[in-house]
């Protein structure tokens, strides 16, 4: 307060100072316009006229002015003084008055805080209290249940012990009804299985005589059967030979034989490098169809062409002490509607032509449905080509392939269906049947 006091004061002497310079500068100026005329006219200073009074009236009346007016603003600073001063106790009671209103306030406040909180505390005791109560009323009434469920535990299993009871005598007399019951079925099973050991002893011997019998009786027939075979065998044996002394070709004929071999040949070995070209052609569109399976088989196929015409190319045939070339025919076979002869060298070639096929043919059609293709035996290239197994001597090329397809289409569909309709496996190899090689085959004797 002091120090607002003190800035207030020296706010009002810089202003009255100000307003004094300012009528003193005012003052000085009317001075010195009056000057000249004083200066201008010095002859006439001894005898003042009446114009010069009225300057002095004129000025004495100014200065009254002046000094009226710096009553007025001294009274006008007083006042003004007066008033802040007032102004400034009214703020000073005002400010004494907040500070008054505040610190009751604050006071209120505390003490409404120390009442809520008494409050707040005898709540809290009140619901404690009654937490207590109620949870004392909870144990009270879990102990009546307890004591209920053990009373009510306590009668069951005096009922449930009753009818332990009542059920363990029922099952011993049961027990005992049914160990009475076995002793009579045990009793009567080992009396039947006596008597049905008995019988069984009775049959095995009567099945082993007959058995032994019966063996007796096969050797005796294998025996037989192999003494007429071996006959049959030389018989044929000796046959053969009076009838290829009897029967053998002119030289003549032998030549010819030999010059339709060797062109044959020839145009085997020439057609074999195609088919070996075009199969490597056709394994390619098949690694595109995603075939790994009948592609694997292709591939082995074309090895196996590869070692037959290694050894076409590797042999030296000696055809004069070949007996093919100097034995009559002795069947024939219809193929397309002609008949051709041929000598039992070339009729084992056309049995080997089918089982061959009918080899290929399981092994493609396995492929085939390993890959879940669709079945085609026709666009497999082992049909197309048809020349496996054959070594370009004793038939014609064309009647090789038309039976090793015979054979090859029956393979393939027992193959894809995993079954042996046409066929058999044996020992790594497979094979046609004998019934349906004879009616493929269907040769018919010359003699």
């Amino acid at each position: 307060m002091k120090r607002v006091r003190a800035v207030t004061v020296a706010l009002l002497f810089l202003i009255l100072g100000a307003g004094v310079q300012a009528y003193a500068r005012q003052d000085q100026q009317d001075e010195k316009q009056t000057k000249p005329e004083k200066q201008g006219k010095p002859e006439q200073h001894s005898k003042p006229e009446p114009q010069q009074q009225q300057n002095q009236q004129r000025q004495e009346h100014v200065q009254q002015e002046h000094q009226r007016d710096q009553n007025q603003q001294q009274e006008r600073m007083q006042q003004q003084r007066e008033q802040q001063n007032q102004q400034r106790e009214r703020q000073q009671q005002n400010q004494q008055q907040e500070r008054v209103q505040q610190e009751r306030q604050r006071e209120q406040n505390q003490q409404q805080q120390q009442m809520e909180q008494k409050r707040q505390q005898q709540l809290s005791q009140q619901q404690q209290e009654r937490t207590r109560q109620e949870q004392q009323k909870q144990q009270n009434q879990q102990q009546q249940e307890r004591v209920q469920q053990q009373q009510e535990r306590l009668r069951l299993e005096q009922q449930n012990q009753q009818q332990q009871q009542q059920m363990q005598q029922q099952r011993q007399q049961q027990l005992s009804h049914q160990q009475q019951d076995r002793l009579r079925q045990e009793q009567q099973n080992q009396q039947n299985q006596q008597a049905q050991q008995q019988r069984i002893q009775e049959q095995r011997q009567q099945q082993s005589q007959q058995s032994q019998r019966s063996q007796a009786e096969q050797e005796r027939q294998q025996q037989m059967n192999r003494q007429q075979q071996e006959r049959a065998q030389q018989q044929w044996q000796q046959q053969q030979q009076q009838q290829q002394q009897r029967e053998r070709l002119s030289q003549q004929r032998q030549q010819q034989l030999i010059q339709q071999q060797q062109q044959r040949l020839t145009q085997y070995r020439q057609r074999l490098d195609e088919q070996q070209r075009r199969l490597q052609q056709q394994t390619a569109s098949l690694q595109q169809q995603r075939r790994m399976a009948q592609y694997r088989f292709q591939e082995e196929y074309l090895e196996r062409l590869r070692d037959q015409d290694r050894r076409l190319r590797e042999e030296r045939h000696d055809y004069y002490n070949d007996p093919y070339f100097y034995t009559a025919p002795i069947y024939r076979y219809n193929r397309g509607g002609a008949y051709y002869e041929t000598n039992q060298y070339g009729a084992d070639l056309l049995r080997q032509a089918v089982n061959s096929g009918y080899e290929e043919g399981f092994r493609a059609g396995a492929a085939d449905r390993e890959d879940n293709w669709s079945p085609d035996y026709r666009n497999s290239y082992a049909y197309q080509d048809a020349t496996y197994g054959y070594n370009g001597y004793y038939v014609d090329p064309e009647d090789y392939r038309y039976y090793f397809r015979e054979g090859f289409q029956r393979g393939y569909e027992d193959g894809y269906n995993d079954r042996y309709q046409y066929g058999y496996y044996s020992d790594g190899s497979y094979g046609v049947l004998g019934n349906v090689l004879s009616l493929i085959l269907n040769l018919q004797s010359l003699r």
